[in-house]
């Protein structure tokens, strides 16, 4: 599982605006679940719902709930709440915890901050630090684009024809992601999101052309930097001993960081319009997102016309 250490978080303290109060041996705690939590019911003696390996906050409201009860109170809840094993805790717009947090902070060796953000602006930047570090990433050689709002990867060996596939599709109308290098991150729990490297973005590479600007041949609305993962496309050369799929009735699927994403595999010959073949695909899986599947609904009428025959024939 992927985690981040506490000191991590410390590391980056102008940013978050945090200041260490207490439990410095803590630093090395790991956080393995980027959203945030808030102590909650933990306030009032049920602590079951806290969980180790998430920030725990303490805003405003939490604070002055607090400061409300008996001492006799407070020092049984703070102990039951920190006795959790709890990763860190961040005290928001400045405030300063009670004691015995700081006492029970040094004791377990768990680290407790302070932060003058208020609560939602630390929750934001926290968060997506989190989501950035937490993310499985991996890349692969290929081209991406978004055609018609289907994300479709194609991969192929060097050479096959996937860029300037990709540029006819550009030319088309649709969307341009990224070329050569494409960096995919898992967003829980199973979506995978596509982006270009920084030093190749809105680059692609035409042989026989050179390395174009997508942006700056075809505008702005003809790039964008992010797309999700719906279809992988493979082009493969043109084999005629080989048997390749004609109904589509099976679904196949590519599987990416534990994702398994819908996969074709189109040949790629002198007499075929791949750009069309590729486009036409994406509008198929736009049909199978809404529940039409053309080849199953052509075979279950080819099924029943056959049975419909038989029993003509029998009567």
């Amino acid at each position: 599982m992927l985690s981040v250490a506490v000191s991590k978080i410390f590391q980056q303290k102008s940013f978050f605006e945090l200041k260490l109060l207490g439990g410095k041996k803590g630093l090395a705690r790991k956080i393995n679940i980027p959203r945030i939590q808030k102590p909650g019911l933990a306030l009032v003696g049920d602590t079951s719902k806290l969980h180790p390996g998430r920030i725990q906050i303490f805003g405003k409201s939490e604070l002055s709930y607090l400061q409300s009860i008996t001492p006799k109170k407070l020092e049984s809840i703070v102990k039951q709440i920190m006795e959790r094993d709890l990763t860190c805790l961040v005290f928001t717009r400045g405030n300063l915890p009670p004691k015995l947090f700081l006492n029970e902070a040094n004791r377990l060796n768990i680290p407790i901050f302070t932060t003058s953000l208020i609560t939602s602006t630390f929750i934001n930047r926290v968060t997506r630090f989190l989501e950035d570090h937490l993310t499985e990433k991996t890349t692969l050689h290929g081209v991406m684009v978004d055609i018609l709002g289907i994300g479709v990867l194609l991969i192929g060996k060097s050479g096959i024809g996937k860029s300037e596939c990709a540029l006819d599709l550009i030319l088309k109308g649709h969307t341009f992601v990224a070329d050569d290098v494409v960096e995919l991150s898992k967003r829980p729990p199973s979506t995978l999101s596509c982006s270009p490297t920084e030093i190749l973005k809105n680059h692609i590479e035409i042989r026989g052309v050179g390395i174009l600007n997508v942006r700056d041949l075809f505008g702005i609305a003809s790039v964008i930097d992010k797309k999700n993962l719906d279809l992988v496309i493979e082009l493969v050369d043109w084999n005629p001993e080989y048997e390749y799929d004609r109904l589509g009735i099976t679904d196949k699927h590519y599987v990416i960081l534990d994702v398994a994403v819908p996969y074709l595999k189109i040949p790629v010959s002198s007499a075929r319009n791949v750009t069309a073949v590729v486009e036409v695909a994406a509008r198929n899986m736009i049909l199978k997102k809404t529940g039409h599947h053309s080849s199953r609904l052509f075979v279950e009428k080819l099924d029943a016309g056959i049975q419909f025959n038989g029993k003509h024939k029998a009567v």
